[in-house]
Formats: structure tokens, C-alpha cells, sequence
């Protein structure tokens, strides 16, 4: 039927729109919640405060995103130099020697400077896996490669991939498979992620085979 043609074309249209409007509505509502801590947070420190001027702070929309924005470009600002990035190194010191704090901070501080540092190789390669079984082909993203004891026990050359769900790829699972059974795409990171969330809908041009990771 038309009709029914008509609906299911602009839901199409408009549904991309709407989730991002929704989540970025939802990121905004997030940060503006952890700026109304930090003001309560404030408040009760600071003796005398105005509850009024607090308040009115907590009703200006967006104002969060704004401020931690502002606080993130000041802080890469401040530790671009060599005295930024030594108050750096004070704070891990002071950091890693909390009890219980210390290996949660150290795990972060691991995993996001692996991620999101220029030379990292995280999320660099979208491969090719057999997973959960063989004969069963799913897309995976290189994390690096094994090292201290667990490429000791491993042997062999191996890599370690994370393998996201679908449509949310923010979870998923982490694999050390031998290299000669990884095959490197050719897509970029963008694309495989794209092909995953929408679950093989949307795939990325046609390109040649390559052959397994060398």
C-alpha cells in the first residue's frame, strides 16, 4: 500500500534525526546533572553562600556542557607545557598511593590513554573473526597486541580485539586470537562501526579481499 510506503519512508527520514536529538538531549541533561553536584558540593563548602545565586545557577540549561567544556580545553591548554604536565605527574603520584582509589584510577588512566592517545593503536583496524565458533563471522576492532605474561603463556603471535554487540557497541567482548586467523578490512573504523550498528544494513563499498593480518 502507498500509505504504508509513505509511513515506513519518513520514519526513515526522520527516525536518524530523532535519536540523535534524543541523545544528545541525554548528554546534556547528564553533564548539567554532574555541574548541579558540583554546585551542591559548593554550596556546603563554602559558609554564607547565597542559595539563591546557586539556584539560579542550576536553572540556566546547558550551562554545564558549557563550563565543562571551557574546563577541558583550559586544562589540555594548561597541560600542553612542561609545568602543566608536571602537576600531572603529582596528581598520578598522589593518586596511586589512595588504597582501593589507586587501582581504578591506574586501570582508567591505563585504558584511556591507550584509546584516545595520538600514537595508540586502539580501535586503528577493523578486522575479520570466526566468533563464537568457527564458520560464524563477526567484525572486531584491533586493542593491540598481548604482552608480559599473557603473551609468555600465548607462545605464539597473537592480537587482542574487541568484538562489539549489536546495536550497542559499547559492550561487547575482548579476544586474544593468533594473527593468522584475523583477517584486516580495508573499511575504515567508521565504517565497521556503522555496518554493526545497523546490524549489516548499512555496508560499506565494495573493496577487494585482503589477506589474514600480518
Amino acid at each position: 500500500m502507498p500509505l504504508k510506503k509513505y509511513l515506513i519512508t519518513g520514519l526513515l527520514v526522520w527516525l536518524p534525526l530523532a535519536i540523535t536529538v534524543w541523545v544528545m538531549l541525554w548528554l546534556v541533561g547528564l553533564l548539567d546533572s554532574i555541574f548541579g553536584g558540583v554546585l551542591s558540593g559548593l554550596e556546603a563548602l563554602v559558609p554564607g553562600a547565597s542559595s539563591a545565586a546557586f539556584d539560579r545557577l542550576r536553572s540556566i540549561r546547558g550551562l554545564g556542557v558549557i563550563l565543562v567544556f571551557l574546563t577541558l580545553l583550559m586544562t589540555g591548554a594548561l597541560v600542553s607545557n612542561v609545568a602543566g604536565r608536571w602537576w600531572v605527574r603529582q596528581l598520578d603520584r598522589l593518586f596511586a598511593n589512595i588504597p582501593i582509589f589507586k587501582s581504578i584510577y591506574t586501570s582508567v588512566r591505563k585504558v584511556s590513554n591507550t584509546l584516545f592517545s595520538a600514537d595508540g593503536n586502539a580501535f586503528r583496524k577493523a578486522m575479520l573473526i570466526q566468533y563464537p565458533r568457527a564458520g560464524s563471522w563477526t567484525i572486531a576492532f584491533q586493542t593491540g597486541t598481548p604482552s608480559g605474561e599473557v603473551a609468555a603463556h600465548l607462545g605464539l603471535e597473537f592480537v587482542s580485539v574487541y568484538v562489539p554487540t549489536t546495536p550497542n557497541p559499547t559492550s561487547g567482548f575482548f579476544l586474544m586470537l593468533p594473527r593468522s586467523e584475523v583477517v584486516e578490512l580495508g573499511m575504515s573504523v567508521d565504517e565497521a562501526l556503522t555496518y554493526v550498528i545497523s546490524m549489516g544494513a548499512v555496508a560499506p563499498g565494495a573493496i577487494s579481499p585482503r589477506s589474514p593480518a600480518k
